[in-house]
């Protein structure tokens, strides 16, 4: 019963900005943790844990790469996790994939990133 869905991907310059939402249905973001996963182009079979939320900022995760450029939020009325994705690198481009669980965002996004059955992602691609 429970579903994400990816969207908000595109192509930008180094430097712009992106903002990327999963909506869910099927649960509560309130009990959920919320993550946002990503590959590479080139290592298909390696998958990153970009950032996690779950509740009121109960538990949050950023990969060290991102801290201080991508902001993690939810909104309960939308169903809605956002990824506001700033000051992008060429080495933020990848497929962006999110997924949930009821356990706290650490240690769960690591364990994530070892398991496979990913949904259809969406695409980020930052280029001059």
């Amino acid at each position: 019963q429970m579903q994400l869905a990816e969207s908000g991907g595109g192509l930008v310059h180094p430097g712009g900005s992106l903002r990327l939402s999963c909506v869910v249905s099927g649960f509560s973001l309130d009990d959920y943790a919320v993550g946002w996963f990503r590959q590479t182009p080139g290592k298909e079979y390696e998958t990153e844990a970009i950032s996690c939320i779950r509740g009121n900022v109960s538990s949050l995760y950023y990969a060290d790469s991102v801290k201080g450029r991508f902001t993690i939020s939810g909104d309960n009325a939308k169903n809605t996790v956002y990824l506001q994705m700033n000051s992008l690198k060429a080495e933020d481009t990848g497929n962006y994939y999110c997924d949930a669980s009821p356990r706290r965002c650490t240690p769960w996004v690591i364990h994530r990133t070892r398991l496979g059955s990913w949904g259809q992602g969406t695409r980020v691609t930052v280029s001059s």
